[in-house]
């Protein structure tokens, strides 16, 4: 037996028991199939509120975290998507429709790298680099998601493992001097005007 068929055959067994053990789970189904629904806007949400609030000089760290956060997951989407397009890797429930347990509608497009652990972990990484403590918070926030999107059926585990190596070195790339300067720049050139409306509307800006 070849080794990409023994890959193979690992790979679908645990896709196929973390399947299993979420059907018959109702207790961590629930939640965990809420979180993987409604993560893309929690880490969204998330970003744009730290941007927004992050006002004055003591928590300007934050604000440079949460910009380079949303690049690094641009940075990393757009070449996940051409590793897609060229790896073109059939998803699962798409391999093996009969055998899983399909917990919510999910389109048949290519699977490899996962766009969510790719985006999650380039957003965790981030924050990671900036913030030690919560960034390991934003790490674990980014590991559950990628667990349970092979749990529900939608990745194999190297599917997640390549959009979390993806990610995190989009962030890691950006944490290059030379480019986190202009990351940095760049967060408080568009931090400068809200921090003045925000202290217009009676938000006063936190000091060193």
């Amino acid at each position: 037996m070849n080794t990409l068929l023994q890959s193979a055959i690992v790979e679908w067994s645990i896709v196929h028991s973390l399947n299993q053990f979420l059907y018959r789970h109702d207790a961590v189904e629930d939640p965990l199939v809420f979180y993987i629904g409604a993560s893309e806007a929690l880490f969204a949400v998330t970003l744009v509120l730290i941007f927004i609030f992050a006002n004055g000089e003591r928590l300007r760290p934050w604000r440079r975290a949460a910009v380079a956060a949303a690049l690094s997951t641009g940075l990393a989407l757009v070449i996940g998507k051409v590793i897609s397009e060229l790896v073109d890797r059939a998803r699962p429930f798409v391999t093996h429709p009969d055998q899983l347990h399909l917990f919510a509608s999910h389109s048949a497009d290519p699977g490899f790298p996962s766009d969510h652990a790719t985006a999650a972990f380039a957003i965790a990484m981030a924050i990671f680099l900036r913030k030690r403590s919560w960034g390991i918070v934003a790490l674990v926030a980014a590991t559950v998601l990628s667990v349970g999107r092979v749990a529900i059926g939608v990745h194999y585990p190297s599917d997640v493992i390549a959009g979390a190596a993806l990610g995190s070195a989009a962030a890691l790339a950006l944490w290059w001097r030379p480019l986190r300067d202009r990351v940095d720049a760049l967060s408080d050139l568009l931090g400068r005007p809200l921090e003045r409306l925000l202290g217009k509307l009676g938000f006063p800006a936190v000091r060193a």
